[in-house]
């Protein structure tokens, strides 16, 4: 089926038919109403990728992210996929499973779709990619990894500060011996929290104990961290997870090992996911406002008309502690 069967059964030209399609243009209501009548009588529908190499503008927009599976980056693609299909534009995903190499290829992937921007939402990054971006002139947001440039905006957490929240508010609670529980802690982004939980500790010394365990993202990683936690000998009265999505396989390994959720160990996760209130219990966490960092994104890579000469910018989010039942102060000595 081709754009001049949709004009001719709709009784306009084919400029209209492009019009309507493209939101482009004055066309009145009658006419757009029989020219969408038409493609839905015909079932067209249009190649936008000949469209775009062709030279018109591309309405696709990418975004990369590094584990789908992960509702944390679930729900940032949601929030801009709403506010792209509010603008006329559809979003492609790609996921990495935190591989560099997989990063590469399916940004070469989106560039080849000829997308009209691109979102990565990645805890890994090949350097070479930063500076091949650059010099693409294809619009680009960063969270977690990247500079801005020209073409790039980026948007960072302030992981720090929400780890020290966390382990200030246990130690006020009482906990002397604490765990962290992280994944890829070679990943700058997912390191800084480990390292957070570090320095934080460094401030304690002597009063508190601590330890880290590492495993893959998701909950059978955070059991199988928490077992390797117990079985190591050490045993905490707190543990901080990496996020959410770990946290809940952590209460998971201490239920199986017949520990009670906080009256012997207190849970912590970090992103603030909606699976996080609804776990048993609910989970005292650190929130991340994703709706917040789609929306930026979406701005990033389609400005209004007010923004479209602003380049380069940086965006700092400050998380904050959610205090919910999974935490309490520790069982008597």
């Amino acid at each position: 089926m081709k754009l001049e069967d949709v004009a001719r059964r709709a009784r306009v030209s084919i400029a209209t038919v492009s019009r309507v399609l493209n939101k482009a243009g004055p066309v009145k209501n009658a006419t757009r109403a029989r020219v969408l009548k038409a493609i839905k009588e015909l079932k067209y529908h249009p190649n936008l990728h000949a469209r775009t190499l062709a030279g018109g503008k591309s309405r696709s927009l990418g975004m990369i992210v590094s584990n789908l599976e992960n509702p944390f980056f679930l729900d940032i693609f949601r929030t801009l996929e709403s506010d792209a299909h509010r603008q006329g534009y559809e979003v492609v995903v790609a996921n990495t499973d935190y591989l560099p190499r997989r990063l590469v290829s399916s940004v070469h992937l989106m560039m080849g779709r000829r997308v009209a921007g691109l979102a990565v939402i990645v805890s890994e990054m090949e350097p070479s990619l930063i500076q091949e971006l650059v010099e693409s002139d294809l619009p680009i947001v960063f969270y977690d990894v990247g500079t801005p440039a020209r073409n790039i905006s980026n948007i960072k957490v302030n992981y720090q500060k929400g780890i020290q929240k966390t382990v200030e508010y246990l130690h006020s609670l009482g906990h002397r011996r604490m765990a962290f529980v992280g994944h890829h802690t070679g990943l700058e982004p997912l390191l800084d929290r480990k390292v957070s939980f570090v320095e934080t500790m460094k401030r304690y010394a002597g009063q508190v104990e601590s330890t880290t365990v590492a495993d893959r993202d998701g909950p059978a990683g955070g059991k199988q961290a928490t077992r390797t936690l117990l079985a190591s000998g050490f045993k905490p009265t707190a543990i901080i997870c990496v996020n959410d999505y770990m946290a809940l396989g952590v209460l998971a390994a201490l239920r199986e090992q017949g520990l009670e959720v906080p009256r012997d160990v207190s849970v912590t996760g970090y992103d603030n996911i909606s699976l996080s209130e609804y776990a048993f219990p609910p989970l005292t966490t650190v929130n991340i406002p994703r709706e917040k960092i789609g929306h930026l994104s979406f701005e990033a890579l389609v400005p209004s008309r007010e923004e479209e000469e602003v380049q380069g910018r940086e965006f700092l989010i400050d998380p904050e502690l959610v205090i919910r039942e999974s935490t309490g102060p520790p069982p008597p000595a």
